[in-house]
């Protein structure tokens, strides 16, 4: 797991696990956003798996899928909504984090 600041309160990584989460905890985060569609590799960990684990563990978790048609209105706007809602710092993750990267960066402008 290669975790990667992008501010202060937001990092990205590639695809967690639940084994991962221990650490993640660890490292101070308090919320993750999924950023990868269900489905889209078939070694991928369901996100409800993820989800479960991550809230025994206390954190807060959404998933905000950006597929092949990349990021979205509706996803930018819903990513805002983490943003504002969930308690941060916040890891944002996806196959590689360029997703995950680039649903923040297009967030710039709505934020506050």
């Amino acid at each position: 797991m290669d975790l990667r600041p992008v501010t202060p309160t937001y990092s990205v990584s590639g695809q967690i696990s639940v084994e991962d989460l221990a650490a993640i905890k660890a490292a101070g985060f308090k919320s993750i956003v999924c950023h990868r569609p269900d489905g889209e590799a078939p070694d991928q960990p369901a996100f409800a798996i993820i989800k479960q684990a991550a809230e025994q563990m206390g954190m807060e978790v959404r998933q905000i899928p950006v597929g092949p048609m990349g990021v979205t209105a509706e996803a930018v706007r819903a990513m805002v909504d983490a943003i504002e809602e969930m308690p941060q710092p916040m890891l944002g993750y996806c196959r590689s984090g360029a997703r995950s990267t680039a649903i923040f960066q297009h967030t710039a402008h709505l934020r506050n």
